[in-house]
């Protein structure tokens, strides 16, 4: 019986497969290093501060220009993809139509949403705010002036990650993973905050897959 021959088999490039190769090396091992620490990243212990983290330090959403929206219903405002219904007083918003880049779904329910702080306040404190005054600390847990420091996102997803970094979290619509770290990265860097060494490594892995495979 005659052998079927074989069809030869694709290989990438050499300077492809080296790239992939080292990006996956990268991944593997950082990803080990996220299971093993983690948990820990996350604790007291590993961030020994001056002063432990309180929400009451950074205070509540504040109407900011005295219009009686205070910053919630101000990004709902902003972020709805149609004209937000208002309440008789135009204080709150009680209807409109949200998309949600965290799980890639629409929302119409305003009390479906959280407004996310892109670096959470916990996570800020960790990162360098807690040497802050409270006006900083105010302005930066109602920042309206940059449009990726706060957005509007289903509630369980603000839920899930809480104050995880992108080493710990990110959002589970894969499409938007390369640009939430990005825009991560940016908040950071716009808020003079620090990355540890893991978050940065990370950060700068995930950048770099995306920037291989976009």
């Amino acid at each position: 019986m005659a052998r079927r021959s074989r069809s030869p088999r694709r290989r990438l490039p050499g300077r492809l497969r080296g790239r992939y190769g080292r990006f996956a090396r990268w991944i593997v091992v950082l990803g080990v290093l996220v299971a093993a620490i983690a948990e820990t990243r996350q604790s007291a212990l590993f961030y020994p501060l001056d002063q432990p983290f309180d929400r009451a330090l950074y205070g509540h959403w504040i109407d900011g220009d005295g219009d009686c929206q205070d910053t919630r219903t101000e990004v709902l405002v902003q972020e709805s993809l149609e004209p937000p219904t208002l309440d008789a007083r135009g204080c709150t918003v009680i209807a409109g139509h949200w998309y949600d880049p965290f799980t890639d779904q629409t929302i119409t329910e305003p009390r479906a949403l959280d407004v996310d702080h892109r670096v959470p306040l916990a996570e800020a404190h960790r990162s360098g705010a807690h040497r802050w005054d409270a006006t900083r600390r105010q302005a930066f847990a109602n920042d309206l002036s940059h449009p990726d420091t706060l957005i509007a996102v289903a509630l369980e997803a603000n839920r899930s990650k809480g104050d995880r970094d992108p080493l710990s979290w990110l959002p589970s619509a894969w499409g938007y993973r390369c640009a939430y770290t990005a825009r991560w990265r940016a908040t950071k860097q716009r808020w003079a905050l620090e990355e540890d060494l893991l978050e940065g490594l990370w950060i700068d892995t995930v950048l770099g897959v995306c920037r291989l495979t976009g």
